[in-house]
């Protein structure tokens, strides 16, 4: 039986509580560290993934993320591998990295995109994770410094997938004071699940309260994805301009 998050949700917006909260969270500026900026600017990066930075701010995610050498990582909804990869190149030779996909969406959409960017990696190394949404942490994964879940966890609220289980599963995995990053496409204020499919977005204050449910704490926000003139009522593969998104840390 799936757990009813929303009935912890109640009816009524949650941006409230958010707000109320935010004099207790750090805002990171947008501003990324020299380390991270390096790290984006490699020569032996794909010419696809520049064209990607443009939007995705990879440098500004290194830093907020706060990814240092020798962490273990593990990246939710990996896609291609493209966060994948900068995680793996700022964790090092002495961290770990694994890219999570469930194999519904292996077969939808990566197809062979992993597999072929990790082949075509080198001096890098990410590792594959073919699990679902509900139990994503490797069987032989030591505990995780920071997960990230990058602009799918709203996909998690239209799929089969039971979140409070898969919450819970990472808040296990995780270290004590171990990180949780989450950016995602910003639904409007009382929206809640409720666009996720349709417009491929999910209102802030009830990612939060998820999180929340789950034993995390959120720390630190980032502005350097907002976009206030994006009126939220399209889908991203939709608009001319990015969407308005969030950045949220959580620790455990």
């Amino acid at each position: 039986m799936r757990t009813p998050l929303a009935s912890l949700l109640g009816a009524a917006s949650l941006s409230a509580l958010l707000l109320a909260a935010c004099s207790t969270i750090e805002v990171v500026p947008p501003a990324p560290s020299e380390s991270a900026s390096a790290i984006v600017a490699a020569a032996n990066r794909g010419d696809e993934d520049r064209k990607t930075d443009e939007r995705r701010k990879p440098a500004t995610l290194l830093t907020f993320a706060g990814v240092k050498p020798g962490m273990v990582i593990l990246d939710i909804g990996a896609g291609s591998g493209y966060t994948t990869e900068l995680l793996a190149r700022a964790a090092g030779p002495s961290g770990k990295v694994w890219g999570q996909n469930s194999q519904q969406m292996i077969d939808m959409y990566v197809k062979t995109a992993f597999d072929d960017r990790a082949k075509g990696l080198k001096g890098v190394k990410i590792y594959k994770n073919v699990a679902e949404f509900d139990d994503p942490v490797p069987p032989d994964a030591p505990p995780l410094d920071l997960v990230t879940i990058i602009l799918i966890y709203h996909d998690t609220a239209y799929l089969p997938v039971d979140r409070a289980k898969m919450l819970f599963r990472l808040h296990t995995a995780l270290k004590p004071g171990g990180v949780v990053i989450v950016t995602d496409h910003s639904a409007k204020d009382g929206e809640g699940i409720s666009v996720v499919k349709t417009l491929h977005r999910i209102e802030e204050a009830t990612l939060v309260q998820e999180m929340k449910a789950a034993g995390f704490k959120l720390v630190a926000t980032s502005p350097a994805w907002r976009n206030p003139e994006d009126p939220r009522t399209e889908s991203f593969f939709k608009m001319k301009t990015h969407t308005d998104q969030f950045a949220l840390k959580f620790v455990k």
